[in-house]
């Protein structure tokens, strides 16, 4: 089967963007929970875009939310959304059919709501004047935007450079996020709020893991055309 990415310096620089995007996110939220002491943040209980918060101390979505570096997470989601965005589009080769096309619209739709949730803060000033839709549309939309990607970049791995394994992980992954979207929808919406920071990272960390398992196989693929040019995709598949 023909590979339904680019080849050459444009793919190697996408492969790049899509997994340095995960990675700064990770970096931010690490650095901005660590900021966060009065009360200590808690990625299982407290909501991850209560990160993002700039601002005084204020008690949002039920939880009191006092983010210090508030902007530095914003930042990275929207570095993250930026790179995804970019990335896909220098890897993926739309004259190769629909499937490169479909990741394409997923992967532009994810980066967009990550990068409106980093934008858009989920704080009280946005309930009251409105603009707590762009948040809340952007964070579902890359919640399933993200994961869906993640299936379809599985179900296409052996045409996208993806080893076997890393094929079924990336449907698995995909799979589970979508599982805990309502999990973590009937959370919210039920008033119950048991640990929705750790639900919601269970929607949203298989996204950026398949994102990682995505920008390093194409990556890993590209080095291997590189020094096998007469080699097929399949065969680094395959090995």
């Amino acid at each position: 089967m023909n590979p339904i990415v680019r080849s050459g310096a444009a793919a190697r620089a996408g492969a790049l963007l899509i997994l340095l995007g995960p990675l700064v996110s990770w970096v931010a939220e690490f650095i901005t929970a660590a900021a966060w002491q009065d009360p200590p943040y808690s990625p299982l209980y407290n909501w991850v875009s209560h990160l993002g918060l700039t601002g005084p101390p204020q008690t949002a979505f039920g939880q009191v939310a006092n983010s210090p570096l508030g902007a530095v997470m914003d930042t990275g989601w929207v570095i993250y959304g930026t790179l995804l965005i970019v990335g896909a589009i220098l890897v993926f080769d739309p004259r190769e059919g629909t499937r490169p096309i479909v990741i394409r619209i997923l992967a532009v739709l994810a980066g967009v709501g990550v990068s409106l949730v980093g934008v858009f803060q989920g704080s009280n000033a946005n309930v009251d004047n409105g603009l707590i839709a762009f948040h809340t549309v952007g964070a579902q939309g890359v919640m399933l935007a993200g994961n869906i990607m993640a299936i379809v970049v599985g179900a296409g791995g052996t045409r996208i450079g993806l080893t076997r394994g890393r094929s079924i992980a990336s449907i698995i992954l995909g799979t589970a996020g979508l599982i805990a979207f309502p999990l973590f929808m009937t959370d919210v919406f039920t008033g119950w709020m048991w640990n929705v920071g750790l639900f919601e990272r269970a929607v949203i960390y298989p996204i950026m893991i398949g994102h990682a398992l995505l920008g390093s196989s194409v990556a890993a693929a590209q080095r291997h055309r590189a020094t096998h040019p007469s080699a097929p995709l399949s065969a680094r598949v395959e090995s």
